[in-house]
């Protein structure tokens, strides 16, 4: 299999600017005391290949070193150590306004753009028709780009580096500041280029994106390469293990704990703990609790996000017409199943609730606090299963 990307032990450092001498004084002082000048590693031992005609999704937290990887990627930064080789043009939308100059205007940028890419200004020429309709930038073209919003600079920047028919097209977050028609426009290139088997690499936030359009998902944090592989299984472990305290990324926990829970497992059908499970089978939730105090006819209740954080569906056992009545001081549990789990491919958060009958009183919940992944049983698409019946 031919190879697009490839790097080996690839590392960048920054010298971290507190400790620079700020004037010709300071650098004596700090030569006199001999102070060390202190650094810190974007990313460091990075190694990974890419076959051409992959996607990778490369995620991790805020400051993780995704960024300074695509930037390698790219060639717009120098690696401090090790190597990086790719193969054919390259095309990045990596910044809001990179390579942009903010006097001309989006048509001479346009043409600025593709130059720093090595493409014939009549290529360009020929395609800036395409360019101009996918930006839907036309009223707008011959004005200064440093009148544009941010939307306007991702519009132009991204018709521009995919309309230059690259071989190889690496995206940042960016995208992420369009609006949602332009986005949908955008992944809608994603997948020609993906027919086309062109070799893709983003930076993105969107969870759920990256699992639907990628091949390979690459984690990076604190400048660490540290998982690689499927998509849902390295988010997966970027939930449960990279995004502190709780099992999701925004876990939040509250209540007044007159009931409070003291552990959640997560049943298969065979009755096993797992945060794994197949969509179509069964999916257990246990919860074992303590009362402080007699608690009267609490309501139990949960809710189930997506990994990007859309709220798929929530209840709770009073709206399933279930009184509990009075539980009495001390440990208990109580358990529901989805049966079947009618959730696809993906990865997802759980979160789970314990509250008085009138609502006034939350007295435990846990927010996003449990990550669970689905795996499909069939190649039928989607984010969950509607019962159909043919004919």
């Amino acid at each position: 299999m031919s190879i697009a990307i490839e790097a080996e032990n690839l590392g960048k450092r920054y010298a971290l600017r507190g400790y620079m001498p700020p004037t010709l004084f300071g650098g004596f002082r700090d030569l006199i005391q001999r102070r060390k000048q202190k650094y810190f590693w974007a990313i460091r031992n990075a190694s990974f290949s890419i076959p051409k005609g992959c996607t990778v999704g490369v995620v991790g937290p805020n400051g993780a070193g995704k960024s300074s990887t695509l930037g390698l990627t790219a060639g717009t930064i120098t690696p401090t150590e090790g190597r990086i080789k790719a193969e054919g043009r390259i095309s990045s939308l990596l910044e809001l306004g990179a390579g942009f100059h903010p006097d001309l205007s989006g048509r001479e940028n346009v043409y600025l753009n593709a130059a720093l890419l090595g493409i014939p200004r009549e290529d360009i020429r020929k395609r800036f028709d395409a360019i101009l309709d996918f930006s839907g930038l036309h009223e707008f073209i011959d004005q200064p780009v440093k009148n544009y919003s941010s939307g306007m600079y991702v519009r132009l920047g991204f018709a521009v580096a995919t309309e230059v028919d690259p071989d190889i097209l690496l995206v940042d977050e960016v995208l992420a500041v369009g609006d949602i028609a332009f986005q949908l426009k955008c992944l809608d290139r994603i997948r020609e280029f993906q027919r086309r088997g062109k070799t893709l690499m983003f930076v993105s936030h969107a969870l759920q994106t990256v699992e639907e359009f990628c091949d390979e998902a690459f984690l990076v944090y604190k400048g660490e390469l540290v998982s690689q592989g499927d998509p849902s299984e390295v988010i997966l472990n970027m939930i449960r293990n990279y995004s502190g305290e709780g099992g999701g990324i925004y876990a939040q926990e509250f209540g007044s704990r007159e009931l409070e829970f003291t552990e959640i497992r997560l049943l298969n059908s065979e009755g096993q703990d797992s945060i794994s499970f197949q969509s179509g089978s069964r999916m257990e939730v246990e919860i074992s609790y303590i009362a402080h105090q007699e608690i009267e006819k609490p309501v139990f209740g949960y809710s189930v996000k997506s990994a990007n954080g859309m709220f798929l569906y929530g209840t709770n056992s009073q709206l399933a017409g279930k009184d509990l009545g009075t539980l009495p001081l001390g440990q208990g549990s109580f358990r529901f199943a989805f049966d079947p789990l009618l959730l696809r491919e993906g990865n997802y958060f759980l979160s789970l609730s314990a509250h008085s009958w009138d609502h006034a009183t939350q007295f435990h919940r846990r927010e996003d606090w449990y990550p669970f992944g689905v795996h499909n049983q069939d190649d039928s698409p989607g984010i969950v299963t509607l019962p159909t019946q043919f004919g």
